[in-house]
Formats: C-alpha cells, sequence, structure tokens
C-alpha cells in the first residue's frame, strides 16, 4: 500500500481526497500548507505521491515544490498539482518546476483514479 501526502488548505478538498484514495486502498495522510507538508515528508520517507494544491497560506504549492525539487532525497516522490489555478502561464510553471501532473478542480474519482495509477506506475 502507497503513502499519498494531499496538501490543500480546504478541509473539505483534503476530506473528499482521502475518501477516493482510501477507496483505492492508499494511506492518505494531510497537511494544510507547504510548510507542514515538509515536515510531514521528514517523518514519512516513504510517501510515493503528493496531491498539490497551489494556493495556500503560509508557504504555496508553487514554494513547496521548489523547496521539495530542492532535495535529492525526495526526486522521486511524484507531484501532482490538484488546483482550480488554470492559466496556462501557471501550469507551465509547475510542470517546469518539477509537477508530474495536473489536475483541475473540480474532479470526481474517476479522473483522480486515472492520473493517481498512471503516476504509481514507476513503483
Amino acid at each position: 500500500m502507497y503513502k499519498i501526502l494531499v496538501v490543500d488548505d480546504s478541509k473539505a478538498i483534503r476530506e473528499i481526497e482521502r475518501k477516493y484514495l482510501e477507496e483505492l486502498g492508499f494511506e492518505v495522510l494531510e497537511a494544510e500548507n507547504g510548510e507542514e507538508a515538509l515536515k510531514i515528508l521528514e517523518e514519512n520517507p516513504d510517501i510515493k505521491l503528493i496531491l498539490l494544491d497551489w494556493h495556500m497560506p503560509v508557504m504555496n504549492g508553487y514554494e513547496f515544490l521548489l523547496k521539495l525539487r530542492s532535495n535529492p532525497k525526495w526526486a522521486d516522490i511524484k507531484v501532482m498539482m490538484v488546483t482550480t489555478e488554470n492559466q496556462q502561464k501557471s501550469v507551465i510553471e509547475a510542470i517546469m518546476a518539477g509537477a508530474n501532473e495536473y489536475l483541475m478542480k473540480p474532479f470526481d474519482k474517476e479522473m483522480l483514479e486515472v492520473k493517481v495509477k498512471h503516476l504509481l506506475e514507476a513503483f
């Protein structure tokens, strides 16, 4: 069973993602912002995938992604941006910063499942 970290300042979104992912058999950890997510990563080196929101207080998704990708020990972690941010410039910035996939809110379970399974095929 893979561990997935859901990083989103919305409790409702975290609950939806947790529900979908647990139904698919994954263990789910949650963080409200990028700073909290970094602490969780330090304590859980076996996380395989991060679902990451863009707009969050304290440390947003883009800032978190830059910190994540600057640390070689986290190089193999897959990152999927899950956000309402749909500007082409932002999508390109996220991919260039190291995001592996992008999922627009709102989404359904099937959309999430297809993208998560695709990202985890490498493991």
